[in-house]
């Protein structure tokens, strides 16, 4: 099982409890020296990415989020998020304050933090850290033409290791996600020397099911055993390869209605007992609420129905997964 922490004591956590707002079955709780673990099942508690409700204000995003079903937001804290770095200080507390009036208790967010002595990113971490939030997902990463992938391997996985340390200090867990293409990690046996470097407690994987099935094929259940002691959160969406302009490629598509193997998927999440927070991501088309425009072209109810068909799916998914 994953060892994870959390800014919970355990009369703060039993209070939340008894609210009925801690019960995420796939998150174990536990303090940094761990005297405790609880695991928690039932039914799949699902965490929005905020990118597609980036049309909302922070009140109005997290009204969508509740009545829609989820139980929290995977907020965005980075460049053209719902948060700007810049601004993390001013507008993250008032961020949360419209989560909590909602009952959503922030936990986690993605960003563009990698550099542990930039100070921006620092400021970032450190406000979440206040707030309570205890997982973020990292910057990508790319390989520099002037060095080799060895090389950058070696470089991104001191980066890792001094995030790792800056994580620990503050009680944050930090996720990189494997992202199909280019980027530094988009076969995951490229990524694990990265990680290894760490002790892969406060510093991990965010583990994308459809950006692994992309670049692994039918070998991704082996690229999920490799990975698994160092996934601190998941990923979820779907999607097929189709021709555009001439060209093969990944299409996004609703759950259910593309590549992934989700009863597979959730059948060795269970096995591995990957006890980890989620997130739904919304990719395919939503009028432009789908790339986090400002403004779409469709009707917000629209976008809510297309939302809440995913997130269906994954829980009726994920309960009959055995």
């Amino acid at each position: 099982m994953n060892r994870c922490t959390s800014k919970y004591s355990r009369r703060e956590f039993a209070k939340l409890s008894a609210m009925g707002i801690a019960s995420i079955p796939l998150l174990s709780f536990q303090d940094p020296t761990p005297k405790f673990q609880q695991e928690l099942e039932g039914d799949l508690h699902v965490h929005l990415f905020s990118k597609h409700l980036q049309f909302l204000d922070y009140n109005e995003m997290s009204a969508a989020a509740v009545a829609m079903g989820f139980d929290g937001i995977d907020l965005t804290v980075r460049r053209k998020g719902h948060v700007l770095p810049e601004n993390v200080k001013m507008d993250l507390p008032k961020a949360v304050a419209e989560m909590k009036k909602h009952g959503l208790i922030p936990k986690l967010m993605s960003t563009n933090v990698w550099d542990a002595n930039n100070m921006v990113n620092k400021t970032v971490l450190e406000t979440a850290s206040t707030l309570g939030f205890t997982h973020y997902r990292t910057d990508w990463l790319k390989y520099p033409e002037d060095k080799s992938i060895i090389e950058s391997q070696i470089l991104y996985g001191k980066q890792a290791k001094a995030l790792e340390v800056l994580n620990e200090k503050l009680g944050l867990i930090g996720g990189y996600q494997n992202h199909s293409g280019n980027h530094v990690g988009a076969p995951i046996w490229y990524l694990l020397p990265i990680l290894e470097a760490t002790e892969g407690k406060f510093m991990g994987s965010q583990y994308d099911i459809r950006h692994a099935v992309v670049e692994g094929g039918e070998s991704w259940e082996l690229g999920l055993r490799r990975i698994k002691p160092f996934i601190n959160s998941i990923v979820i969406k779907d999607f097929k390869w189709g021709i555009i302009n001439g060209l093969w490629q990944p299409i996004n598509v609703p759950l259910g209605e593309g590549m992934v193997d989700f009863n597979r998927y959730f059948s060795l999440l269970k096995k591995y007992k990957i006890n980890v927070p989620v997130s739904l991501h919304v990719e395919y088309d939503l009028g432009g609420a789908e790339k986090g425009h400002s403004k779409i072209t469709i009707p917000e109810k629209e976008v809510f129905k297309r939302i809440k068909k995913d997130l269906v799916y994954l829980k009726e998914t994920w309960k009959n997964a055995v």
